[in-house]
């Protein structure tokens, strides 16, 4: 079968362990604070709602800036690595400051520091992966980069087990600690990682065929990533409000842990054989069956029975939709990295704000991810039946 073929060539590729490593090492860090750190500052630090999407909000137009900016520049770069050492390093400060934190200004500033150089780690690592693969396994560069994206899930589930634990037995300031941690040993994998380079005109020769600039379809996956965005915020306080527990978000998370890696494998595979634009379509679907399950249900055990339902769109949006806008932009491998992430920062900004005009946390949130989901299927079907006119009309006009 060709996914064990392609599994056994990508094991035995030199390098390829250790970048699977230090993706999962990000992911456990990275996942142990995710679902509480709204809950911390609203618990620990004393902010609102507003407050607290505020530092969120600030934090992560700062991360924006950083990440396009850089990713602008870093093809130029013959070596990346540096880049996402100093944002470990700056992050660990940061992170410092603001397990210290007493009050808005003071969790502003740690807040800053932790997330704004963040968006330099994840793209340029798989900027790094694409190049590795470019130059060592060609013919498996797409689902090599898609194992990669699903094993830093693996690890920010894990995180999240591991972070509701923690909770457990040293409250906040044990979660804060672990993310520290995670920081580190992600700054240690990477001065231990061999890079490879690659030139631009090799990245392009050697990868597969291009996906032709889209506008739309990037408007498409900006909407898609918004409402997971939304999710991502306000889906924690949602269950802390409905149930009482912090630590349940942690546990509905974890389980789509074990259905990510077999759904973002066969999702990269689909792609390959359909195409990207309709595997986006086709999991747009199972989130928008996730918000309305959000909006009207406040049975606990529905909360978990759509998790799996879920996990299969943000396997597309994070695997398959991560390599379609990698894609357009094969001989600039940092900044179509660096374009998918500030796409979905722009996401996750716009989607910060979107729920304010629901008074107090409720369900009823939900109902506007629902609604950006149903925008996004609308504009993807436009395209496609667009892009198969234009491809019926060319294929039979008449030669001239």
């Amino acid at each position: 079968m060709r996914v064990w073929r392609d599994l056994k060539s990508f094991v035995h590729i030199q390098g390829a362990r250790t970048l699977l490593l230090t993706l999962f090492i990000y992911g456990i860090g990275t996942g142990i604070l995710a679902p509480m750190n709204a809950i911390y500052l609203q618990d620990s630090v004393g902010l609102g709602k507003e407050e607290i999407t505020s530092i969120f909000a600030i934090s992560l137009f700062l991360n924006m800036i950083t990440t396009i900016s850089v990713g602008l520049i870093s093809d130029k770069m013959k070596r990346k690595k540096q880049l996402p050492i100093i944002a470990s390093l700056l992050c660990i400060i940061g992170l410092f400051l603001y397990m210290r934190a007493d009050s808005y200004s003071s969790a502003l500033v740690g807040m800053i520091l932790a997330v704004s150089p963040s968006g330099l780690i994840f793209g340029q690592l798989f900027a790094m992966a694409r190049n590795h693969f470019t130059n060592k396994a060609p013919a498996i560069v797409e689902i090599a980069q898609i194992w990669l994206r699903a094993t830093y899930s693996i690890g920010f589930f894990s995180g999240l087990l591991l972070g509701a634990n923690l909770y457990l037995l040293a409250t906040f300031q044990g979660v804060l600690w672990g993310n520290l941690a995670g920081y580190g040993a992600l700054c240690l994998l990477l001065i231990l990682y061999k890079e490879v380079t690659i030139d631009s005109s090799a990245q392009q020769t050697r990868s597969n065929v291009n996906e032709p600039f889209s506008l739309l379809m990037l408007l498409a996956i900006l909407l898609l990533s918004c409402s997971d965005a939304i999710r991502g915020l306000y889906l924690p306080l949602v269950v802390n409000e409905l149930f009482g527990d912090p630590r349940l978000m942690s546990y509905l998370w974890s389980i789509q842990a074990v259905f990510e890696l077999l759904f973002m494998t066969a999702a990269g595979y689909w792609a390959a054989k359909y195409g990207y634009k309709p595997i986006i379509l086709l999991g747009s679907i199972f989130a928008l069956g996730t918000y309305i399950v959000y909006s009207w249900s406040t049975s606990l055990t529905l909360f978990f029975v759509v998790q799996p339902i879920y996990s299969v769109f943000v396997s597309v949006l994070y695997g398959v939709g991560m390599g379609y806008v990698q894609r357009m932009f094969l001989h600039r491998a940092g900044f179509g990295a660096s374009l998918y992430i500030f796409i979905s920062q722009t996401a996750t900004l716009i989607g910060y704000h979107l729920p304010l005009f629901i008074e107090g946390v409720t369900p009823n949130i939900f109902w506007i991810p629902a609604g950006l989901i149903t925008l996004s299927m609308i504009i993807m079907i436009y395209v496609i039946v667009t892009n198969k006119s234009s491809h019926a009309r060319h294929t039979h006009s008449p030669l001239r």
